[in-house]
């Protein structure tokens, strides 16, 4: 089975040339046609929500293999070069990258009243996957893309990105819904990436306490809640965020925090869910689950070391050869496959050649 998870990528500005992006897009849609033909779009989703498949398939369509413009750019190919083909294909793209990600509730509740579909879980799923990656896993990375797939009866994936300015990368974090079996532990089937450090991992199966904790703190009245948190001056989570007395002080707290008390969620994924919860709120919690409940969260980051396909020394793991084997074979009869100019096609073959090289 491909693996859904999380790509870090150097950070690239800019975007690609018009000329590009359009040859792009017509290969996009070729090889979505030939997959989708012999597998089906539920199939190809599993392939999109493969941080590895999906990578090669950025190469194959002619676009840097390592930058963080390969989410943004194939995720965008895809979404126009599918475009009036949706309902023949079954699969359809919402969202893109800033002002376009924030459309997707929108542009999925157009698609379903099309195809009569209830679009409620699927705009849950796509405000819950963003929500987790924002709020509920602390990286430091701002989330600036979403892109959200889905087929007719209502099978999902997320591919979605965040920048961290600082450090100059871009983590990519896949989401594959027939994998998820519950949104705040460990909704990642695997999570793959070049670099990893410390953060605040509520969606970690160690942090299962600490989940339940901070639903029971939301029980305590405001008013009795922040001065327990201000007998703390100051707690520094390892690797990203120091709390510190004003993150408890502000009126906006206060306020979340008598909504939360009035809510009385039932679990964390409510307690997630409701509308205003960010990442203080969040980081108050953790603190309140450790301090007062002690019940401390994970700061395990939720990347493994390497996305791509692993080292043939073993490091830092074996190749996954049935991986890497069924890549190429699949990428390959899609070239083949595509209606596109013989020079294309040969150009996308030396691409998918050198990406397996290196």
């Amino acid at each position: 089975m491909p693996r859904t998870g999380i790509a870090n990528l150097p950070l690239h500005y800019g975007k690609a040339p018009r000329w590009l992006f359009d040859r792009m897009s017509r290969l996009a849609r070729e090889i979505a046609a030939f997959s989708i033909s012999e597998f089906g779009a539920q199939n190809f989703l599993a392939r999109l929500s493969d941080p590895f498949w999906f990578q090669a398939f950025g190469c194959v369509l002619g676009f840097d293999w390592h930058s963080s413009g390969v989410t943004t750019t194939v995720c965008g190919a895809l979404k126009e070069g599918l475009r009036g083909r949706e309902k023949e294909l079954g699969l359809f793209v919402c969202g893109g990258k800033g002002a376009a990600s924030r459309k997707t509730p929108g542009e999925i509740e157009t698609v379903c009243e099309g195809i009569s579909a209830d679009p409620a879980p699927l705009i849950y799923a796509s405000r819950m996957s963003a929500k987790v990656d924002t709020a509920a896993v602390q990286d430091s990375y701002q989330i600036y893309h979403h892109t959200f797939f889905f087929t007719g009866d209502g099978h999902w994936c997320v591919v979605q990105q965040g920048m961290n300015d600082k450090t100059q990368l871009a983590r990519r974090y896949h989401w594959l819904g027939d994998s998820v079996k519950d949104f705040v532990c460990e909704p990642h089937k695997a999570v793959c990436c070049d670099w990893r450090g410390q953060t605040l991992n509520m969606v970690a199966q160690e942090s299962e306490s600490a989940r339940k904790a901070s639903v029971i703190a939301t029980r305590e009245k405001p008013e009795t809640l922040l001065p327990q948190l201000n007998k703390v001056s100051v707690l520094t989570l390892p690797g990203r965020h120091e709390i510190r007395p004003e993150d408890f002080h502000s009126r906006y707290l206060l306020k979340i925090l008598t909504k939360l008390h009035e809510v009385e969620p039932q679990n964390f994924e409510n307690l997630l869910s409701t509308s205003g919860v960010g990442p203080k709120t969040i980081r108050a919690l953790a603190l309140v689950s450790e301090v007062i409940y002690g019940a401390p969260p994970s700061f395990r980051d939720p990347a493994k070391f390497s996305f791509a396909h692993g080292g043939k020394d073993g490091t830092p793991y074996p190749v996954d050869r049935r991986t890497y084997d069924f890549t190429i074979e699949f990428l390959s009869k899609s070239l083949n496959k595509a209606r596109v100019e013989s020079s294309e096609r040969k150009k996308a073959f030396a691409r998918l050649a050198n990406f397996f090289a290196t």
